[in-house]
């Protein structure tokens, strides 16, 4: 898989309280006076994105709870583990934390990463989910998912879909969909969504899977959803079906989180768990979170573990249905 590792982009994130954080810090430190210094928190995907977007919101809340900065930090790249990797190998003194891509249950075993998330990773707080869906251009001559397994059925790879990156969520979402269609389709691997996006507004793919970011454009009329792969409608596309309502059995969230290495001080993690419930919890956080159709599904570290790691296991049985190794080999 070709990766390619963006410049680290670090931005002061200041909490909406200001400099009256900085005044009141005394007064709601602990655990030693942690945090003394401004806090490092490390994004792994590019500026822009609906993660980026979500986590600079976060961040900003919480570094009002924590009472100082928070130096935001882009690490894109390797479908969001070359981040994940470099906040796991920080020192784990609560100063280093960063985004935890869900990916990371299902990367840690395809070998494309060097970590073992049940044992690397302090888990702080689960934040939203993802609105995934498949869009194609206004004038495709798909008018629904319909056409699209029609099509596919009666030209087996021929029918080309743009994504992330192999062994992400949009290419193993789209996999899971052409198996339970039984089609096969030529998949197209990009460097991330914004590249997928262009190539598909300029014809050149036939249909982009990704998150949201296809929503401006289906609003706008350039682009064409054919449906959603959540539990339920999104509210903001509530005329389009989810893939189970279709009859395939795919369901894909990849609720993002936020975590730190292994090994923190319990008051420390305790202090971080703390000011991230407030954060996530926020009306501030759940109007972006909306306006990106990223539902909230907050939980607390612990219970962030252990869905962590039924996932790890449903992953396991996921890569073995889907040959996922195989494919990252000749990817």
């Amino acid at each position: 898989m070709k990766t390619t590792t963006s410049v680290a982009r670090r931005h002061f994130v200041l909490g909406g309280l200001g400099a009256a954080a900085m005044t009141i810090a005394p007064a709601r430190a602990f655990a030693a006076g942690y945090p003394e210094r401004p806090i490092t928190f490390i994004c792994p995907w590019p500026a822009g994105g609906t993660a980026d977007r979500s986590m600079r919101t976060i961040c900003q809340i919480a570094a009002g709870e924590l009472g100082q900065p928070i130096a935001f930090e882009n690490r894109a790249g390797a479908s969001g583990m070359l981040g994940t990797k470099a906040m796991a190998s920080a020192k784990p003194d609560g100063y280093t934390i960063g985004q935890i891509p869900i990916s990371v249950t299902r990367f840690s075993q395809l070998g494309t990463l060097q970590l073992d998330p049940l044992k690397d990773l302090s888990y702080l707080a689960r934040t939203s989910g993802q609105t995934f869906g498949i869009a194609v251009p206004a004038n495709s001559p798909f008018k629904s998912l319909k056409d699209v397994v029609a099509q596919a059925k009666a030209k087996p790879g021929i029918v080309t879909y743009a994504h992330a990156g192999i062994g992400g969520a949009t290419h193993v979402g789209m996999e899971q969909f052409a198996q339970a269609a039984g089609v096969k389709f030529n998949a197209i691997a990009y460097k991330g969504g914004s590249a997928a996006l262009q190539d598909v507004l300029g014809e050149q793919v036939d249909m982009l899977a990704d998150s949201s970011s296809w929503a401006p454009h289906v609003e706008s009329g350039k682009l064409r959803l054919l449906a959603t792969w959540g539990e339920a409608r999104t509210p903001r596309f509530k005329d389009t079906p989810t893939l189970k309502e279709l009859g395939f059995d795919v369901v894909v969230e990849a609720p993002n989180g936020i975590g730190a290495p292994a090994g923190l001080p319990p008051d420390v993690e305790k202090r971080l768990r703390d000011a991230f419930r407030v954060a996530v919890q926020s009306e501030e956080f759940r109007k972006v979170a909306e306006g990106i159709d990223a539902p909230v599904m907050y939980q607390d570290g612990p219970d962030y573990r252990k869905y962590v790691q039924s996932v790890y296991r449903q992953e396991t049985a996921l890569i073995r249905k889907l040959n996922l190794k195989e494919m990252m080999a000749k990817g």
